[in-house]
């Protein structure tokens, strides 16, 4: 006798209440580029489709999103000044922190997921201080202006931190930072495992964070290492990390599913 798993399959309502795996418009998170300004709908030349937007052209975005049935967004900012530490990603008038005011004012029931890094903000287009002497970003003072930034997105009304610079110790400073000021209850989505890669091409065209000199390799992971992209996953998660991120996913599935038997309590993103 052998095992007939056809039986489950003939009738179309049994197929999809055996499912495994489901997709749905649940499961997408928008991304939206902030810029200064009004009546602002910038395309991108190397990401047709995908817009540089002021913040009054977000707000019509996000009506279209609902009517699609999408209620969550992910907040990239593109200051009109930039400068060697990133000022503006640490101001409460910032754009970012301007963005997710008013889109929260409008659009009560929009779930904001905020980017939390510097690469947008500083004249380098590195993820943080550049340490003067090794010419790479300087880990720790980095961690403080995380904390700082996170810090500025939670009283503005953000309802997730999703920090992407690859800092050692960010995960720890910044949820350090949101507990010690209320936001004990602030989810953080950490992109735990991030690989250095030429797929980021187009968006830092959109966002406007291409780095002026050299790479992000210091930082960013080498995608020749899938042990230390799991180790990576497991410091972020015991640091407070709520869920964790592979990017690019499509190019690291394997990690994805390693990263994902490695945390049966975190959920794994792409």
């Amino acid at each position: 006798m052998f095992p007939r798993f056809r039986r489950k399959r003939m009738n179309p309502v049994l197929r999809d209440l055996l499912q495994e795996t489901h997709l749905s418009v649940n499961d997408f998170i928008y991304p939206l580029f902030a810029k200064s300004g009004t009546g602002i709908k910038l395309e991108v030349t190397s990401m047709p489709g995908v817009y540089q937007m002021s913040i009054d052209e977000i707000i019509k975005e996000c009506e279209t999103l609902k009517a699609l049935g999408i209620y969550s967004i992910i907040l990239f900012g593109i200051p009109d000044i930039k400068d060697s530490v990133g000022s503006d990603a640490m101001c409460e008038h910032g754009i970012i922190a301007q963005t997710i005011k008013q889109v929260k004012k409008v659009h009560p029931d929009m779930f904001i997921t905020s980017d939390v890094c510097f690469c947008e903000y500083t004249d380098h287009g590195h993820c943080g201080v550049i340490d003067p002497i090794l010419q790479t970003v300087d880990n720790d003072i980095t961690l403080d202006n995380l904390a700082k930034q996170a810090l500025v997105h939670a009283k503005a009304g953000v309802d997730m931190i999703a920090p992407s610079g690859m800092m050692d110790g960010m995960i720890q400073a910044i949820r350090a930072g949101l507990d010690t000021h209320g936001f004990e209850n602030l989810p953080i989505m950490s992109y735990s495992s991030k690989f250095a890669s030429a797929y980021y091409g187009p968006f830092r065209d959109v966002a406007e964070s291409s780095p002026d000199k050299g790479d992000r390799k210091s930082y960013q992971m080498n995608p020749a290492n899938r042990h230390e992209a799991i180790a990576e996953s497991v410091a972020d998660e015991k640091e407070g990390a709520d869920i964790l991120m592979v990017k690019p996913a499509l190019a690291y599935l394997d990690i994805v599913r390693d990263v994902k038997k490695s945390h049966q309590s975190s959920p794994c993103c792409l």
